[in-house]
């Protein structure tokens, strides 16, 4: 089960989720409570481990901008939260990480968007990211997606991973809100939470899943 922990903003928090498993480390570069600047992200991708993916997160960004970011902080995978058309995806020089809104579900888009994995969310917030809540996840039994491909996020925490992925069944999962305290990382809660989504059988690298595609 591949784990990506978002919104990082410190190095503690970073080595906290790289010392318990996370196959992710997620920067906000768009607006919002946790986004960071590419100098700070820089400094805390630059002491991580090569295996743990750096992804960077965008809304509404330009293709310019988003390669420029990605070449100064040395990012992985670019995720994009916005309304960005496939033409964009496709002139991106990383990997891509499209991010959908449960509620907003177009099964044949979705497929045909030119990406590496798709995040399916929780309703959209104030800043295009989801708001913290879960959805329906019963509602994604149904979902016409490749699961090789679906990273599940939304209102997940520790206590309720474990049966977010036995329902869902992605092949990865992502956290921000549910492992602070008070709007800040919980070192704590990271752990748990990375224990709780590898116990649960579903054993998954992210170099081979990459390759294999």
């Amino acid at each position: 089960m591949l784990v990506k922990i978002c919104g990082i903003q410190t190095l503690e928090a970073a080595r906290t989720a790289v010392q318990g498993g996370a196959d992710f480390i997620g920067f906000v570069f768009a607006d919002s409570r946790r986004k960071i600047t590419p100098e700070t992200a820089r400094e805390i991708a630059n002491a991580l481990p090569k295996q743990v993916k750096k992804v960077g997160v965008f809304v509404n960004e330009t293709v310019e901008k988003m390669t420029e970011i990605a070449n100064m902080v040395g990012l992985d995978f670019l995720q994009l939260h916005g309304n960005e058309p496939a033409s964009v995806a496709e002139k991106l020089p990383l990997p891509v990480i499209k991010a959908y809104s449960a509620d907003l579900i177009n099964h044949s888009e979705i497929r045909s968007y030119p990406c590496d994995y798709y995040l399916i969310d929780s309703p959209k917030g104030k800043y295009h990211g989801g708001t913290g809540k879960t959805f329906d996840w019963k509602i994604a039994k149904d979902f016409e997606l490749d699961r090789r491909k679906l990273i599940l996020a939304g209102g997940l925490t520790p206590d309720n991973v474990r049966e977010a992925i036995t329902v869902v069944g992605p092949v990865g999962v992502d956290v921000s809100s549910g492992v602070e305290t008070d709007e800040k990382k919980d070192t704590e809660k990271i752990r748990e939470f990375i224990k709780q989504a590898k116990s649960t059988g579903k054993d998954e690298s992210i170099d081979n899943l990459y390759n294999a595609r």
